[in-house]
């Protein structure tokens, strides 16, 4: 069956210019007001401090669970999602139970997006220990084991080599279950953690082409495992979308982007941009998370959801 094609927002994660914490905090509400009329989710990412090494790392930068659990009061028309969530910063077991808790409370609005992490100033920074990428890829695959059987079984246990748990109690269980989403590219281990857990599996940004070559990794270890592939949604992000009136003036907006990738950005008129969109559709990507260049103006994600949308909808 041919899935929906939905779109989301991906809320900024911290002020670019120097804008004191409140103002670029109410900068976001009004994106979420005009998001809310037209995208049906929200997303935002798991960091202590700026993920670009390039910004001053002492920008303000709220915590994720925070902000997804008050989003999620805030705007009851949208689901939230984390894109994605450092597997090593919460402990598996207790990540299963806030997910299922806000799960509950949401009426079935949260997708817990997780990932192996990457970022080693803000894990050291911490207190966390940052061990090799193999190890902390091993580490992902034990938390998502918990994970499932947090929400699935009665009296959870689980002995592995990184996290173990004992009768772990989860009540109430989510139901329906979070969806599980997992984020990255790496080929010979992520794509297979998702091949074997994942119900939705998200990439960002790079070129259609390196996104075609992840998904037929990603199917050739669904077909190695016996997992049906068209069982796993496909979702793409792009943190630069500049969409305008005019392809100049989209232009504009994209270099002006501290996000700006010529590669990667997604730009031009709303036609222009359906077209770049319909090119990830018919690979197979059925969710699409946008950052829009000109925040913290919202006419570009208004211009998005007013004419490039409705191309998409049933």
């Amino acid at each position: 069956m041919t899935q929906k094609i939905t779109f989301g927002f991906r809320v900024p994660d911290y002020p670019v210019d120097g804008t004191p914490f409140k103002q670029f905090r109410d900068q976001i509400y009004s994106s979420l007001d005009a998001a809310q009329a037209g995208l049906g989710s929200a997303w935002i990412a798991d960091h202590f401090f700026p993920w670009q090494a390039s910004m001053d790392q002492t920008a303000a930068t709220p915590e994720a669970w925070t902000m997804i659990s008050y989003l999620a009061g805030r705007y009851p028309a949208l689901t939230l999602g984390s894109i994605v969530l450092s597997q090593a910063y919460r402990p598996p077991a207790l990540l299963a139970k806030m997910a299922a808790s806000l799960q509950e409370l949401s009426d079935g609005r949260f997708v817990l997006g997780i990932g192996a992490g990457w970022k080693e100033n803000e894990y050291r920074a911490y207190g966390y220990d940052f061990p090799a990428v193999g190890t902390r890829i091993d580490q992902l695959e034990e938390a998502v084991q918990v994970i499932r059987a947090m929400w699935s079984q009665d009296a959870p246990s689980f002995s592995g080599k990184h996290y173990r748990i004992q009768d772990a109690y989860c009540q109430p269980r989510p139901a329906p279950q979070p969806i599980l989403m997992i984020g990255g590219g790496g080929r010979k281990r992520t794509l297979r953690i998702a091949a074997q857990y994942a119900d939705w599996w998200n990439f960002p940004g790079g070129t259609p082409e390196n996104y075609q070559e992840l998904l037929g990794v990603l199917q050739e270890h669904c077909q190695a495992i016996g997992r049906d592939y068209a069982s796993i949604r496909k979702t793409w992000c792009n943190d630069c979308v500049a969409v305008a009136p005019t392809r100049e003036a989209a232009l504009r907006q994209a270099q002006a982007s501290r996000f700006y990738s010529p590669e990667s950005a997604m730009l031009g008129t709303p036609d222009e941009v359906a077209a770049q969109v319909r090119r990830f559709v018919d690979m197979g990507a059925s969710h699409f998370i946008f950052r829009f260049a000109d925040f913290p103006s919202t006419a570009g994600l208004e211009l998005f959801v007013k004419e490039v949308v409705p191309q998409f909808a049933d």
